[in-house]
């Protein structure tokens, strides 16, 4: 059961139990980290081991770490990695056989995975995992694998207060707060009252874990302060998506000239698409040993920006890079609306961020509604 219960909130040192009680209760605890300068997400015992006065820079094709002298835990937008591989793994096997002088036996992987609990979700992340579920779960085939590894998952999703330069979650209404998906909730402060925590919870589960840890009744000062932060943050989004009509006009400008010229820029490397925590492209290998009496089948991920991608006997239906970043972008924000029933983009501005050559999703719609071209990227 879902819905949300007066804030609550919580010090460091009652972060430090919540993460204890979690790893207590089974849970394998990943989280933050930043090792030898590589920021991701990895399993995690405590607090210690979070990225403590770490930041982020981040523009078109730029990412930079920055490290300050504050205590924030999660003072930085989103990384490089989404939550995505958690769910979606992208290598895993589907089935194996082995033959014998009976014939085949097929078994298939174990789905019964142990429990993993989440910390440091952003808004973002959440409306991500939202549309997954839309695709995996409420369609007429529901993907087990992807169904059994989000019913093992507890949710502590973390506010945005330092948004990005790529950021545009605010145009989407997916950020920077969390409004639903999570079992806990956190908005991070540090000021003159101390370093704490705002909580608020999402779920029996998310109430239960914090009845055994240490925590208070929020006051309406502290609720405030969190709510001014958040609103600050909404402010400082480094990028903004207009998407009044843009569904319809993207449909009207299927061969606009723009296409073109953004294909002019494009490497075709399918790096927006694999850091996206949405897309899910993939393909199916099939693979049979030298006797002949072992077979396997692993799902793969794939990108669309590939010419075998769309390859059907015959050859390939968009052969082209500017056919296949059309495709990538207009189904993103208008074809899969019709598909799920929501966008396929949630704002976090990965794409923007980890495009070699700094294509800008958000720009390139608005040259589209302009009739024109933005300028390159200068160094």
């Amino acid at each position: 059961m879902r819905g949300r219960s007066p804030a609550l909130t919580l010090t460091l040192e009652g972060l430090q139990a919540l993460l204890a009680e979690l790893r207590r209760q089974g849970y394998s605890l990943l989280g933050p980290s930043l090792v030898q300068g590589d920021f991701g997400h990895r399993e995690i015992r405590g607090v210690a081991d979070l990225p403590r006065g770490v930041g982020m820079e981040q523009e078109a094709g730029t990412f930079r770490l920055v490290f300050r002298e504050d205590a924030e835990l999660f003072g930085y937008p989103v990384g490089q990695p989404s939550w995505k591989p958690v769910f979606f793994p992208p290598s895993r096997l589907v089935w194996q056989a082995v033959r014998s002088a009976g014939g085949w036996e097929i078994s298939l992987p174990r789905e019964d995975l142990p429990p993993v609990a989440l910390l440091g979700v952003r808004p973002c992340d959440l409306a991500a995992m939202e549309v997954l579920d839309r695709v995996f779960l409420r369609g007429p085939y529901v993907e087990r694998s992807y169904q059994a590894r989000r019913e093992a998952a507890f949710i502590v999703a973390v506010n945005c207060t330092r948004p990005g330069g790529t950021c545009f979650c605010a145009s989407l209404g997916t950020g920077p707060r969390a409004r639903e998906g999570f079992d806990l909730a956190l908005t991070e402060m540090v000021t003159g009252e101390g370093h704490w925590f705002l909580v608020e919870t999402g779920s029996d589960a998310g109430r239960a874990l914090l009845e055994t840890v240490p925590h208070r009744q929020a006051t309406a000062a502290e609720v405030e302060a969190a709510s001014r932060a958040l609103a600050a943050a909404a402010g400082r989004m480094g990028r903004h998506l207009e998407m009044v009509g843009l569904k319809e006009h993207l449909y009207e400008n299927y061969e606009h000239r723009h296409w073109a010229e953004v294909a002019g820029r494009c490497l075709t490397c399918g790096n927006c698409a694999m850091v996206c925590p949405t897309c899910f492209c993939h393909h199916l290998e099939d693979s049979l040993n030298l006797r002949g009496d072992r077979a396997s089948r692993r799902r793969v991920q794939d990108v669309c920006f590939t010419v075998a991608h769309s390859y059907i006997h015959g050859g390939s239906v968009r052969p082209t890079p500017w056919s296949r970043y059309r495709q990538w972008l207009t189904h993103k924000l208008a074809t899969w609306q019709e598909q799920f029933g929501c966008l396929g983009c949630v704002g976090c501005g990965r794409c923007i961020t980890w495009c070699p050559v700094g294509i800008d999703l958000t720009a390139e719609v608005a040259a589209l509604r302009r009739g024109e071209t933005p300028p390159a990227k200068r160094e």
